[in-house]
């Protein structure tokens, strides 16, 4: 089976490019090889290639930035988005398009369905939802949009990296606390994607992300307990992590106040033991600090 992989730089595209499955033919690409906001390039490049799945694993995904990147954030989370969309109509491809919890906009203090009403914050939550919909109306429903959300990798830029670097530099950090959802390791997103490629019947809109509850507060303190027993960071330097709430932390763009999505589907449709975050968290630092 040959499956395109799109966003192939990315923390996301990393770890898909380590885990692909026996029986799969892969054709990873990063935005040198195809931009997708190129909508001649994405054409020529899905006719030439002829997948039959295609992973889109490209997006624009600096939050607070596209404030004030309106136009660059549509132009990949939708446009881009809509570019493949019509080439794998064109060429009978089946397309997973990776989206976001950020769609939501966590009000209900309940797990978000994947059938739950979109209300997005912000323009990075606008953008994405916007790509969804293009693909919707394109595919017609032959699609897979897979949400996730606070992902991370020993890979790229992410909260996980940003913190070791932060608690090796200072003594005290504040975190927030009044915000949450559920971290995910990219490395098992990535399994999850190829598997869903390998089911046919996976159609529509899925949620996927580790087990488990956190705000960035309590993400934060697993990261410096998990750290600490690895040896990433100081036994002896005490860095003392303090809770504030949002508003005491002010952001360019609103977040989701409760954006922890229902993988009870998927779950069960992948046959797989939900992984708690902290597990997860524990094998990636691991993994950052056999190959550091």
């Amino acid at each position: 089976m040959k499956i395109l992989v799109t966003g192939g730089q990315g923390q996301l595209g990393w770890e898909l490019s380590r885990s692909v499955p026996d029986g799969i033919d892969p054709v990873i690409l990063d935005r040198t090889a195809l931009n997708i906001t190129d909508a001649q390039a994405v054409d020529a490049l899905i006719r030439a290639q002829f997948p039959e799945v295609i992973i889109n694993a490209a997006a624009y995904t600096a939050v607070d930035n596209a404030e004030r990147e309106h136009a660059r954030a549509f132009a990949v989370n939708r446009d881009g988005v809509t570019h493949l969309a019509r080439a794998a109509a064109a060429t009978g491809a089946r397309l997973i398009h990776v989206s976001t919890d950020f769609v939501f906009d966590g009000t209900s203090g309940q797990p978000i369905r994947p059938d739950s009403p979109a209300n997005p914050l912000g323009v990075y939550g606008a953008s994405k939802w916007a790509g969804e919909e293009s693909v919707r109306a394109t595919l017609g429903g032959e699609e897979l949009i897979v949400r996730t959300g606070w992902v991370y990798s020993a890979h790229g830029h992410n909260f996980v990296k940003t913190m070791l670097k932060l608690m090796a530099d200072r003594r005290r950090l504040t975190l927030v606390a009044d915000q949450i959802g559920t971290p995910t390791w990219a490395r098992d997103l990535a399994r999850a994607l190829w598997q869903f490629a390998q089911l046919p019947s996976a159609r529509g809109a899925m949620h996927w992300s580790d087990a488990g509850v956190a705000s960035w507060y309590d993400f934060a303190v697993a990261i410096r307990e998990e750290a600490s027993r690895l040896g990433l960071l100081d036994d002896e330097k005490e860095v003392t992590l303090v809770p504030v709430g949002t508003a005491s932390y002010p952001t360019a763009a609103r977040r989701p106040g409760f954006s922890v999505l229902d993988k009870e589907s998927s779950w069960e449709l992948l046959g797989w033991a939900p992984v708690h975050w902290v597990v997860n968290l524990r094998n990636m630092l691991r993994e950052l600090r056999d190959n550091g």
